[in-house]
């Protein structure tokens, strides 16, 4: 979703080259932040950076540890960010797209970041320091990719060293560019083609116009093309996923509009091509026809609850949503046609949007759970010049507060925009405006009612300094496919051929199962290294030693001082573990959870809060003890699946 008063949006040795040739007259500036006092502690009040002093205070790769963002240091990285738009597309998709009033706010981007057609990218830069920023995310249509075309030179008239070259190139220049000066890149693939967002407009899903997998090739040769660039730091990986005329996008369903599944596999390739960068997931930002008869609503990311995403790297998910004072938790935005009686968010008590900002969001950084991960609110915004929208006004002020009041995330929408030859600017949405001769009107200058806004919200206290990096808890979702999250097995054979498999990330181990729906629990707590030797499956019970613990039921019990890390299942039904050597002797001793008539899950600990089998039984062993066999029968119609653990003792 983008402003509505326009128009309703709802390498490496190339990259060293393209940074020396853009940075030569680069002279960023600095102001000043506006204080906040602590109200928790470890908090400080961050100052604005200059170049070099961004530059030095961070280190790349980026990952995450409970709820924060981290450098390579440990250190929390708040992302204090900018939606530098344009490669993604302006074209609004009628008319000639050669004519500027035919794109969005008359806009025309020629498909490269906006303004450096009038700007030098070191003054857009120096800007960008000025209002706080520490990171960028990089809008992209899919298109951009694949254009072979040199863009116009008046695109590029400010900065002719970038004449002649493709829109993959420029981006190149300006990741090198925002690179060598500090900041952290995300790259965001926000639409397949050149066609401004949203609405009906070919972009909706991952596939629209385009086969999944040629989405998932798209990001790894991205991946592979930056990954030498430490501060490139993150794949965001589809923007504002929605309803087509036909279909809704869904969280789960096992088909090719499966968003969960769509963003874990995608996900989870770029990984293996540069297992460095921060996978960024939005949730689904629509459902339903909008009419006050039918069923509407905007999930975000309240299905993480129950089913949420694991990767390969368990430290590098993050997850995503947008909010705009003019759309709702059931309204599109839309004015007239699309548009319900629902509430818009602007039209929302402070307490009502705090809640609603938790529930399609904020949750997910609850601590201790399958689903908690950093949320960076990668869009919200609002139009700060021309005449005033008094709600709108409201909304951004409570929103700011909210971010704030949670320590959160954040990205504004967008940050560069034109001026016309009057200096008004031609997108009031914009941070910053350039007129066609580079004269600048941004937040930074008078008359921008949201300038008090973002001080307080650049410069708020924060979350700084080491981030202890505590236990994880991650689901194994079997429901429709395998979920092969171990790098060490996914590069050899299959271990359960014909079975649908599960293998935790190498970090983590099996904790516990659910009973009939082939749900699992990984964790890392207590962290039992791993020792040298192969993986064991077992699918009988020769390694069933010290006493039958469970007389009467098959058991698949794991060879002494190995645990469980994976299991496989024929439907529903156990088919064998995958089991792990220890580095050292564990203890053999151990107890049985039963599960097969009600959960049995530790009080504390352990994903205690959340459910991540809903509507099933589920054993769980305890944060200290490690999965040592699981028993099952074929009686009483039990049909195979788990009914109880063997939980042995860590130390």
């Amino acid at each position: 979703m983008k402003p509505r008063p326009t128009v309703l949006r709802c390498t490496s040795a190339a990259l060293a080259a393209a940074c020396a040739l853009v940075l030569g007259t680069l002279t960023p500036t600095a102001s000043a932040a506006s204080a906040a006092s602590a109200a928790d502690t470890p908090t400080v009040a961050a100052p604005v950076l200059t170049g070099p002093q961004l530059a030095a205070s961070w280190a790349g790769p980026l990952s995450t540890r409970g709820r924060y963002v981290v450098d390579a240091n440990g250190d929390r990285f708040k992302l204090k960010s900018g939606n530098w738009a344009g490669a993604q597309g302006t074209w609004q998709g009628s008319g000639d797209v050669r004519d500027p009033a035919n794109h969005q706010a008359r806009q025309m981007s020629n498909n490269i970041p906006l303004g450096l057609d009038r700007t030098p990218i070191a003054r857009i830069l120096a800007d960008f320091h000025t209002m706080g920023l520490n990171s960028i995310r990089l809008p992209f249509a899919n298109a951009l990719v694949h254009d072979t075309s040199a863009v116009p030179d008046s695109a590029v008239a400010a900065n002719p060293q970038l004449r002649g070259k493709t829109p993959l190139q420029v981006m190149d220049a300006v990741v090198a560019a925002l690179t060598a000066d500090g900041f952290a890149v995300i790259l965001n693939n926000h639409t397949t083609s050149y066609r401004f967002c949203c609405g009906l407009d070919g972009n909706e899903r991952w596939n629209s116009g385009q086969s999944t997998q040629q989405w998932i090739d798209d990001w790894v040769f991205l991946a592979k093309r930056y990954r030498d660039n430490k501060r490139v730091v993150g794949a965001d990986l589809r923007n504002e996923v929605r309803r087509d005329t036909w279909n809704d996008a869904n969280w789960g369903w096992g088909d090719d509009h499966d968003l969960n599944q769509a963003l874990e596999d995608a996900g989870n390739r770029i990984l293996q091509a540069d297992p460095d960068l921060l996978i960024v997931m939005e949730g689904i930002n629509w459902q339903g026809i909008p009419t006050d008869l039918t069923p509407h609503w905007r999930p975000m990311l309240t299905p993480v609850a129950t089913l949420s995403n694991t990767l390969i790297r368990s430290d590098k998910l993050v997850y995503s949503a947008h909010f705009y004072g003019y759309t709702g938790p059931r309204h599109t935005g839309a004015t007239g046609t699309g548009e319900t009686h629902d509430a818009r968010y602007e039209e929302l008590t402070p307490d009502q949007l705090a809640q609603a900002v938790d529930d399609e969001a904020l949750f997910v950084t609850r601590t201790g759970q399958h689903f908690t991960a950093p949320v960076w609110i990668s869009e919200f915004g609002a139009a700060g010049r021309g005449p005033a929208d008094a709600r709108e006004r409201a909304w951004f002020d409570n929103f700011t507060d909210i971010l704030v009041r949670n320590d959160t995330d954040f990205a504004i929408w967008p940050l560069v925009g034109w001026s016309d030859n009057t200096g008004t600017p031609q997108d009031n949405w914009a941070m910053v405006n350039y007129t066609a001769d580079g004269t600048r009107l941004g937040v930074m200058d008078t008359g921008d009612w949201r300038a008090a806004d973002w001080n307080k919200l650049i410069g708020a206290p924060a979350r700084s300094g080491p981030v202890a990096d505590g236990p994880r808890w991650n689901m194994l979702n079997l429901d429709h496919y395998d979920a092969n999250l171990s790098a060490a097995m996914l590069a050899g054979p299959d271990w359960s051929s014909g079975n649908r498999k599960g293998n935790c990330p190498d970090t983590q181990r099996l904790a516990g199962l659910g009973r009939s729906d082939s749900r699992g629990l990984c964790t890392d707590a207590g962290r039992p290294a791993k020792g040298a030797g192969a993986w064991t499956t077992v699918t009988d019970e020769r390694y069933v030693t010290h006493g039958d613990w469970a007389s009467g039921y098959n058991k698949l019990q794991c060879p002494d001082n190995t645990f469980a890390v994976g299991y496989s299942v024929n439907r529903n039904a156990m088919s064998a573990l995958l089991c792990a050597p220890a580095a050292n002797a564990l203890p053999l001793t151990g107890r049985n959870v039963w599960f097969d008539s009600g959960d049995n899950r530790p009080a504390t600990g352990g994903s205690a809060a959340s459910d991540w089998a809903p509507g099933y039984y589920k054993g769980q062993c305890a944060d200290n003890e490690y999965l040592a066999g699981v028993a099952y029968t074929w009686k009483w119609n039990h049909g195979g699946v788990p009914d109880a653990l063997l939980c042995r003792p860590l130390n």
